[in-house]
């Protein structure tokens, strides 16, 4: 039996809590004014949800600034969601948080302090709006609210607590309390050990939950992202005729949340992420929505390149569809700035003498013998300053499956890494990594190509595969650096200790929390 709401539209009430009714009510009856227009009530806006219809190309763009048809909300009913951090240039000193709004909301700020109950600092939000217009037939008008607050002086080492809030909505009052959560910034010097995690091509769903539960069990200090974020862009060829559901990010950014509000959530561009329709290169929507370091590349037209360090390690984030053979659609689009300025950070990283460890993440597959395989376009450009640079771990998704080669040297096998092993990227070459079972469907092997992982190891085969070339067509190639494969969802673990002897020791996890792979990475082995 359906519960009357007395006055309040079903369409509504069946989205509120009992709480957010009598708001709701109080409200009405004390203001005496309507809550939110027809079409919010509608859409479902005040809890968060983006519109269930159907996805379809878009002319989307960002306007800039709110739409007055969509502030008519007092601001004590409007709950922020979708809570994401990122570290700043320098993770001791600077953290970047970032949420969502239903609707546009006043005066946006975070409260951060060194206790739940002592946030005495109150630093300024920026509202960046985000307009997908209607598609007739296909989908209604979406606008998207995305807040972003910089915080800056903050202490190493320290554990800061922090709620959002806005005119109307205050995460100290006894009411939003609940709503108060924490994170940590980095060492001033390396620790002896961390953590850090890694996966590619999530989505949303229950497995892309599930690698979130079992990920934050691991403590990471951060989180690297590989791309092919949330598919609102399911088609991925980066086109303005791409179908598009710009609600999938609402839900993508709830999902996330439980692991992101504490974790770093550190995010590069893959070809789904490219959303034509939003900026000339499709990287607005990226823009609105995300915070990351400003590491002297031009973060306003390229936002998924950018480089941290963390304690002993250097983490180098790549927009691989700059030289992607495969998906040409923002191929070139730097005009060879972005491999610049990854020649000059790979070298100061290594010339850094707090730094043992350069980690390089992006999202087109440099190896791998999965459904796109390997991208021409990543081996020619990059590949050279790697290995001129010593990198020592290459993170890739794009394939959605758990791949793992051997230490690759000019292209061969530079020294088998059977599970287990060990290798040093000096004498060995660089292992890659493909961590593409985020969460999205699972691709497969060629044809008659075992499995091979911890547990249910094969005997090393030559497998036949094949790269992406320039003018866009396949070319086949027999390989032999393809040592652990793995068909089913996973993510990576990586602990990094320092001091005398230091070492990545490198991890993949299935979704069941079973093992499958582990290997390490040491300088000097």
């Amino acid at each position: 039996m359906e519960i009357p709401h007395f006055g309040i539209p079903p369409e509504l009430a069946r989205r509120m809590s009992m709480a957010e009714q009598h708001e709701y009510l109080r409200t009405r009856l004390s203001r005496r004014r309507t809550l939110v227009t027809a079409g919010a009530v509608a859409g479902g806006l005040l809890t968060g949800c983006g519109s269930d219809s159907r996805s379809g190309q878009s002319g989307a763009t960002a306007t800039g600034s709110p739409s007055p048809s969509t502030s008519k909300a007092p601001g004590s009913f409007i709950t922020p969601f979708g809570r994401h951090l990122a570290f700043g240039s320098d993770p001791k000193t600077r953290m970047r948080i970032s949420w969502q709004v239903p609707l546009a909301v006043k005066k946006p700020y975070v409260r951060v302090g060194p206790r739940p109950d002592d946030l005495g600092r109150k630093v300024e939000a920026e509202l960046r709006d985000l307009h997908t217009p209607e598609l007739k037939g296909v989908r209604a008008a979406v606008d998207q609210y995305y807040l972003h607050a910089a915080l800056d002086g903050l202490r190493p080492d320290t554990t800061y607590y922090y709620g959002v809030g806005h005119e109307g909505f205050d995460p100290a009052s006894p009411r939003h309390r609940s709503t108060i959560t924490s994170f940590r910034t980095a060492p001033a010097s390396p620790p002896e050990r961390f953590v850090f995690t890694a996966f590619g091509d999530q989505g949303v769903g229950e497995e892309a939950a599930l690698n979130d539960r079992l990920l934050l069990r691991q403590s990471p200090a951060f989180h690297l992202h590989a791309g092919d974020i949330c598919y609102a862009d399911p088609t991925g060829k980066g086109k303005e005729s791409d179908v598009f559901d710009a609600g999938q990010w609402d839900r993508f950014l709830k999902q996330t949340e439980p692991v992101a509000k504490s974790v770093p959530w550190m995010v590069t561009t893959g070809n789904h992420d490219m959303e034509a329709w939003y900026s000339p290169d499709g990287y607005g929507g990226q823009l609105a929505r995300f915070s990351l370091p400003d590491s002297g590349f031009d973060a306003r037209t390229a936002p998924g390149v950018y480089a941290f360090t963390y304690g002993n390690v250097g983490v180098v984030a790549l927009d691989a569809n700059d030289v992607s053979y495969e998906i040409p659609a923002n191929f070139g689009y730097t005009e060879g700035r972005q491999t610049k300025w990854l020649d000059k950070k790979l070298g100061e990283l290594r010339a850094a003498k707090d730094v043992d460890f350069i980690v390089v993440y992006f999202h087109h597959c440099a190896y791998s013998t999965s459904t796109h395989a390997s991208d021409g376009g990543v081996r020619a450009e990059w590949l050279p300053l790697f290995a001129q640079h010593e990198v020592d771990l290459v993170i890739n998704g794009h394939n959605h499956v758990y791949e793992r080669t051997d230490a690759v040297k000019n292209g061969e096998v530079g020294r088998p890494v059977p599970v287990g092993g060990t290798t040093d990227p000096r004498r060995d070459g660089i292992v890659y990594v493909t961590a593409g079972g985020g969460g999205k469907e699972l691709y497969g092997f060629p044809d008659g190509v075992k499995e091979s992982y911890e547990g249910n190891t094969a005997d090393p085969e030559s497998v036949a595969t094949f790269r992406w070339t320039k003018s866009q067509d396949t070319k086949a190639e027999s390989v032999q650096w393809s040592r652990v494969r793995y068909r089913g969802f996973s993510f990576l673990s990586v602990e990094a200790e320092s001091g005398a002897a230091p070492k990545l020791k490198v991890s993949a996890l299935a979704s069941s929390g079973e093992r499958i792979d582990h290997f390490e990475v040491r300088r000097g082995a």
